[in-house]
């Protein structure tokens, strides 16, 4: 049974006058080396968020700071980039320096192959960091080749990623699912198989077909997911498939979201620099206070604060 913290109705454009001021964390963001990156390097190919020939370059923490000076952001987590696999653990061995050196950012989200034979071993070597808090494989799989990222849509179905997976509940880690609405049954059914294991689906569930027929599927699609009590989700990425900073797509995808994980199961992230080849950091921010304005403050607080607090442990 789900618990709708505040009902549809009375999520109502905010006065004028309203300051909406809880701090954030930033429960999705990256930082990278050019040099790093296999897929900022070489020719432009279409990807799922446009062109992004303005991000082929470095995206060093002290960018990112600059960025998010005066948002309220307060503390944040570090998303993989997709380095090469090989490079996985070092890729947790660079931001922990990083975090090390600048105070930001606070936990780190990893990459692990958990197709691979060598899965059990970089976990194990990831583990010894001290802000590792979660991994994300991403799954999403797309009939547009544009959108698509996974070789195959039921990736997580197979033996080796279930095998895998299971590992991440002995270091206490969770899992980041990166799917699209044509996935979420076996999303679903996933979590359902691993209920010691939290998961928190990114973006939203990236809701990219807004026609009606695109919506119902989404909406269908994310229901399955919410009735399992160790589910959550992430109001990240939100410009994507828009291209854009639209506090009205936004606000709509936040409501419908709301209304099915209630704001407990909710947090926030920018998905920076990402977002940043159309828009500014504070501008999203903007975008988010608007879209919770009219919600309880208990509850904008443990969207935007409190509950990545709990999930990546902040404290």
């Amino acid at each position: 049974m789900r618990t709708i913290a505040t009902p549809v109705a009375s999520f109502l454009p905010p006065s004028p006058d309203c300051a909406v001021t809880e701090p954030i964390v930033d429960a999705h963001h990256h930082i990278w080396r050019r040099a790093d990156q296999p897929w900022l390097q070489g020719p432009t190919v279409p990807r799922i968020f446009g062109a992004y020939d303005a991000i082929k370059r470095d995206y060093p923490v002290e960018e990112f700071l600059a960025d998010i000076a005066g948002t309220g952001v307060v503390r944040s987590v570090y998303v993989q980039t997709n380095w090469a696999k090989e490079r996985a653990v070092e890729e947790v061995a660079w931001v922990q320096a990083n975090a090390d050196r600048a105070g930001f950012p606070h936990a780190i989200v990893s990459f692990v192959d958990l197709q691979g034979d060598d899965a059990a071993a970089v976990l194990a070597a990831q583990a010894k960091f001290p802000l590792l808090r979660g991994v994300r494989q991403q799954l999403h799989w797309h009939e547009n080749p544009q959108y698509r990222f996974a070789p195959a849509p039921d990736q997580m179905n197979t033996a080796a990623f279930r095998k895998n997976l299971a590992r991440l509940e002995e270091h206490g880690l969770l899992f980041e699912l990166q799917v699209f609405a044509s996935q979420m049954a076996d999303g679903a059914a996933l979590a359902r198989a691993f209920p010691g294991i939290t998961f928190v689906l990114a973006h939203a569930g990236m809701p990219e077909d807004r026609s009606p027929a695109g919506r119902k599927a989404w909406r269908e699609g994310m229901t399955r997911l919410a009735d399992l009590p160790n589910m959550h989700t992430k109001f990240s990425g939100l410009g994507t498939f828009v291209r854009r900073n639209d506090p009205a797509h936004i606000a709509e995808i936040v409501i419908e979201t709301l209304e099915l994980f209630g704001a407990r199961r909710c947090v926030w992230g920018s998905n920076f620099p990402i977002e940043k080849l159309w828009t500014d950091y504070a501008a999203i921010v903007a975008a988010i206070r608007a879209a919770l304005a009219p919600a309880p403050a208990a509850d904008r607080r443990a969207i935007l604060h409190d509950n990545a607090t709990r999930l990546y442990r902040l404290d």
